[in-house]
């Protein structure tokens, strides 16, 4: 399977706009949502903001305090099906309070500089980065 070198691979997720983070629940059920999401050095991080949720309680923190582990995709899509890629990237993940990790994401998307998220942020510590490109390309 033809993939990304991880330089490049790193620097598509880095300026990628939204991902989609994935969770399983503690009965082994996986969990997907879109997220916004920042590089903060090494790991990636995301937080609960101010759009509009059922409830304060989301699965995805529940789901990380439980399993320790989350993953995150971003894919690239092109009715060109040479240009298609996606980057997933694999880790330990935990639920913390973080304002570093906010600045990073306030730095990446103008809506959090003028809201900032109250919290809490899920970080993913990196441990297996995976990537995609058609063959060829």
């Amino acid at each position: 399977m033809p993939s990304l070198p991880h330089a490049i691979a790193e620097e598509r997720l880095a300026h990628a706009r939204i991902g989609r983070l994935a969770t399983v629940t503690p009965t082994g059920r996986p969990h997907i949502v879109p997220v916004c999401f920042a590089l903060d050095g090494r790991r990636i991080v995301t937080a609960v903001d101010a759009k509009p949720k059922a409830t304060t309680e989301l699965a995805r923190l529940e789901n990380v305090r439980a399993t320790g582990r989350a993953s995150l995709l971003v894919d690239h899509y092109e009715d060109d099906w040479s240009e298609l890629w996606w980057v997933r990237v694999d880790g330990v993940a935990a639920v913390i309070d973080s304002d570093r990790a906010i600045d990073a994401l306030a730095s990446k998307y103008e809506q959090y500089r003028a809201t900032r998220p109250a919290g809490p942020v899920i970080v993913i510590e990196p441990e297996r980065w995976r990537s995609w490109i058609p063959s060829g390309a």
